[in-house]
């Protein structure tokens, strides 16, 4: 998932992340401030590392003051279905398994 505050630039990225192979689907909200979600299989490492780098080559992981990007969570389909979110969402897969947060290079 990522969260935008401009829908065409993130419209633009979803349809470049299918048509490139990045991700199997992709599909935003219609506001001009919403979520997108990006769609691949989740024990599909390979394809993680393609989405990160097409994240990080987009800007589209923030990076904190001391500029390291920040931990974030992927969440898989089935949590969305069952209602977690906020405190009840446990992310089963985060950035730092794929790559080193202070430098961006993939593990």
């Amino acid at each position: 998932m990522y969260f935008f505050k401009d829908k065409e630039r993130v419209a633009g990225l979803c349809k470049a992340a299918v048509e490139l192979g990045i991700v199997l689907e992709a599909k935003h909200s219609d506001a001009p401030e919403g979520v997108s979600c990006f769609y691949l299989e989740c024990d599909d490492m390979e394809s993680h590392k393609k989405v990160i780098q097409f994240f990080l080559d987009n800007d589209m992981i923030q990076k904190t003051k001391t500029g390291k990007l920040y931990n974030i969570s992927f969440k898989l389909n089935d949590q969305t279905m069952a209602g977690e979110y906020r405190e009840m969402f446990q992310s089963e897969i985060k950035l730092e398994q794929f790559l080193d947060l202070y430098t961006g290079e993939l593990k």
